[in-house]
């Protein structure tokens, strides 16, 4: 008994010290961010300017330019990285995640007819216009595949194909809108779906922030049955787990989380799939350092893409959503062919 002890509290050790490595290298692409750009600067530069900033222009470009850009970049990454590692978790497959499930782009659509059409479920106006479109029909695509997952003979495996059947649906209706769409409200949605940070303010991080929080302190406390829920219905239910309340709540929170972001940025691929599969090889399935873990390499990610995208081509941001689809495409290839060794 007490060499199991022993055993169990050096993997838990290694797991602090991960997240530990985690938050340092979150820090450091956070701070690279900031001091990448057309004016670049060192870190140095960019650190001492943070705590005390003797020049005008930097503290003009650090704090009204770069900052807004570099904490959307870690909320938003952490936000679809969450929303990924719980779908994964109470869906029990690998595929699962915002994007393949359909919910970003039932929010891209949402987002769409508020551009296109200035139509909205709700009589307001502006940057809020956009988000409650996009959370509304988010939800209502999270409910959709909760209710096809009641349905007598469809199991939760099958989810992502009905997700997948919706995401196609969605984006046939975003390009009838972009059909339509006049000369400048195809411009902007355009460069919208691509995702983009370009537009981050501070109101927008404080929203995410905000958001996120709520978000992981719900999850934080079901903690203990989300990772009962990795063994198996029943075992989890032998435990006490009332399944399908959770798994209904925590989609609706995914959803939340998914369309937020899509309202923010735009659609970004591969964020929240890669992030979970990266978190769960180094820590695991245990909610406790998995949740964390996910959301810390989510915005590693998305803090690094920001960086590349200023970096590949001098003098010109490329939209963060290719930049996350071209480093993720290969990250995913590495992860299919460790897990196949293993």
């Amino acid at each position: 008994m007490m060499l199991v002890n022993q055993v169990y509290r050096r993997q838990r050790l290694v797991k602090v010290l991960i997240l530990i490595t985690l938050a340092l290298l979150l820090l450091v692409s956070f701070l690279w961010d900031l001091a990448s750009g057309p004016s670049r600067y060192g870190l140095t530069e960019v650190v001492s300017c943070i705590v005390d900033c003797q020049d005008k222009k930097l503290d003009l470009i650090l704090w009204q330019i770069r900052m807004p850009v570099a904490l959307m970049a870690v909320l938003i990454g952490a936000m679809l990285a969450c929303a990924g590692s719980q779908m994964q978790t109470i869906l029990n497959n690998p595929l699962a995640d915002p994007f393949t499930l359909g919910i970003s782009a039932a929010a891209a659509f949402g987002a769409a007819l508020a551009f296109v059409l200035d139509w909205g479920l709700l009589p307001v106006a502006g940057l809020y216009l956009v988000s409650v479109n996009a959370f509304f029909f988010a939800m209502l695509s999270a409910l959709i595949l909760f209710a096809i997952s009641r349905m007598r003979g469809m199991g939760y495996q099958t989810l992502v194909l009905a997700g997948i059947a919706l995401m196609f649906t969605f984006n046939a209706l975003l390009a009838f809108l972009q059909y339509i769409a006049s000369e400048d409200a195809l411009q902007q949605l355009i460069f919208w779906t691509l995702g983009s940070l370009g537009r981050a303010s501070y109101e927008k991080v404080l929203i995410c922030a905000v958001v996120l929080s709520v978000t992981v302190a719900i999850l934080w406390r079901y903690r203990d049955q989300l990772t009962a829920l990795r063994f198996g219905d029943q075992q989890a239910i032998s435990m006490g787990v009332n399944v399908n309340r959770l798994r209904l709540m925590t989609l609706l929170l995914c959803a939340l989380l998914a369309s937020v972001a899509v309202a923010f940025v735009g659609t970004i691929g591969f964020i929240g799939l890669v992030a979970p599969h990266i978190a769960r090889l180094l820590l695991g399935e245990d909610q406790r350092f998995f949740l964390i873990g996910s959301m810390l390499t989510g915005a590693i990610l998305l803090s690094l893409a920001s960086v590349f995208s200023k970096l590949v081509i001098t003098g010109v941001l490329l939209p963060v959503g290719i930049t996350t689809s071209l480093t993720g495409i290969p990250c995913f290839f590495i992860l299919i062919f460790s897990i196949r060794q293993k």
